[in-house]
C-alpha cells in the first residue's frame, strides 16, 4: 500500500514545538511547595488579646468554629492577655503577612488604645483591617431605688443634683467609661466615674445599690427581666434587637454620645490582596451560621459583618471621635 508523505515540519516550527513542550512538562515536574497554594492549606491562629471566657475570647471561638466547618482547615483561638489587647497587637504585627496570623479584638484596640497607651506597635500603620464581625450596644442600666425611669429623667436627677450621681464601669478608659464621657459631655451633667475591675463587680454594686448606674455591655440582660436593676433606654442611636421598647439616644434627642462596641479581625500589614479577599468573603459565609449567631446572642452581641473599605471607615471614624473625646476629657490610665 502506498503511504501519502506526510509535509515535513520547517526547523523554525520544530524548534517552537520542543521548546513549547519542555515548558509545559518543566511545570508540571515542579514539587507540590514550589505551586502557589490557596489559602488556607494549613491551621490558622486567631490571636485574641484577652483571657479565655470573656467575650472576645468567646466570640473568637465561636468564629473559629464556623470557619473550621465552612474551610476544612483547623482555626485556632491562641490568647495572649494583657495591656488592653495590646500584647495581642504586638503579636500578629510581627507575624508574617500571609494569612495565618490574625488577631480578633474590639476596635478599641485601634481607636482608643494608641492615645492612651506608648507603644511602640501601632494598628493603624502595622496592622490590615480585614472586617468587623460583630457589634455590642451598650445599656443604661440603674439601681432597682433611683428615681428616674428613662435616660431622660436620669438627665433631669443629674442635672438637679450635680455631682451626686455616680456611674460604675469596667476600668478607666474602657467602653463603658467612655459611653459615660460622652453622656456626659453630650448632656451637660456632671456625674462621678467610679471604675472597677471588671464588668461583673461594676454591675454587682448597682444591684446593691452601691453605685446609680451603669452603661452596660449585655451582661445584665438576665438581671433586667428579674428587676434587679432597671433599663433606662439604649446607649445608641438603633433600637435594640434585644429590648425593642427600650427608648434609643436617638429617640431621646440625646445626640454625638452613641458607642457601640465593634468588634473584627486585623492580619498584618501588607497581606496579599488575594487573601484579603478570600478570607472576607470566609468571614462573611462564617458569620451567617445560625450556631454563631445563637453564640454571639448569648453575650448581647450580633454577627455584623462589615466588608474591607467599610471597616476601614469605620475605624477612622471612631478613632477620631474617641481620640477627641480621651483629649479633651483628660482620660488617662495613671
Amino acid at each position: 500500500m502506498t503511504q501519502t508523505p506526510s509535509h515535513p515540519l520547517s526547523l523554525r516550527a520544530r524548534r517552537r514545538l520542543t521548546l513549547g513542550a519542555a515548558a509545559v512538562l518543566a511545570t508540571a515536574g515542579l514539587p507540590a511547595a514550589a505551586q502557589p497554594a490557596a489559602w488556607p492549606s494549613k491551621p490558622v491562629r486567631l490571636v485574641v488579646g484577652f483571657a479565655p471566657g470573656g467575650g472576645t475570647d468567646v466570640m473568637a471561638r465561636a468564629l473559629a468554629q464556623s470557619l473550621t466547618e465552612s474551610l476544612g482547615q483547623s482555626f485556632i483561638v491562641d490568647n495572649k492577655p494583657g495591656a488592653s489587647g495590646n500584647l495581642s497587637v504586638g503579636e500578629v504585627a510581627r507575624a508574617a503577612p500571609d494569612g495565618y496570623t490574625l488577631l480578633v479584638a474590639p476596635t478599641s484596640v485601634e481607636t482608643a488604645n494608641p492615645y492612651l497607651f506608648k507603644s511602640s506597635v501601632l494598628p493603624s500603620r502595622d496592622l490590615t483591617p480585614v472586617t468587623g464581625i460583630g457589634r455590642m450596644q451598650m445599656y443604661v442600666v440603674a439601681r432597682p431605688d433611683l428615681q428616674a425611669r428613662t435616660v431622660k429623667d436620669l438627665v433631669a436627677l443629674a442635672r438637679s443634683q450635680p455631682g451626686k450621681l455616680n456611674y460604675a464601669s469596667s476600668g478607666t478608659a474602657t467602653p463603658p467609661h467612655l459611653a459615660g464621657e460622652l453622656f456626659k459631655q453630650s448632656t451637660g451633667t456632671f456625674v462621678t466615674h467610679v471604675p472597677y475591675r471588671g464588668s461583673a463587680p461594676a454591675l454587682q454594686d448597682v444591684m446593691a445599690s452601691q453605685a446609680d448606674f451603669v452603661f452596660d455591655p449585655g451582661i445584665a440582660f438576665p438581671h433586667i427581666k428579674s428587676g434587679k436593676v432597671k433599663l433606662l433606654g439604649v446607649a445608641s442611636e438603633r433600637k435594640s434587637p434585644f429590648f425593642p421598647d427600650a427608648p434609643t439616644y436617638a429617640d431621646l434627642g440625646i445626640k454625638n454620645a452613641s458607642l457601640d462596641i465593634w468588634f473584627g479581625v486585623w492580619a498584618p500589614n501588607k497581606l496579599p490582596a488575594d487573601v484579603t479577599e478570600r478570607l472576607s468573603r470566609a468571614l462573611s459565609k462564617a458569620l451567617a451560621a445560625p450556631a454563631l449567631k445563637e453564640r454571639f446572642n448569648s453575650l448581647g452581641a450580633e454577627p455584623a459583618p462589615v466588608e474591607t473599605p467599610a471597616f476601614r471607615k469605620l475605624l477612622a471614624d471612631e478613632g477620631k471621635m474617641l481620640s477627641t473625646l480621651i483629649r479633651d476629657r483628660k482620660i488617662t490610665l495613671e
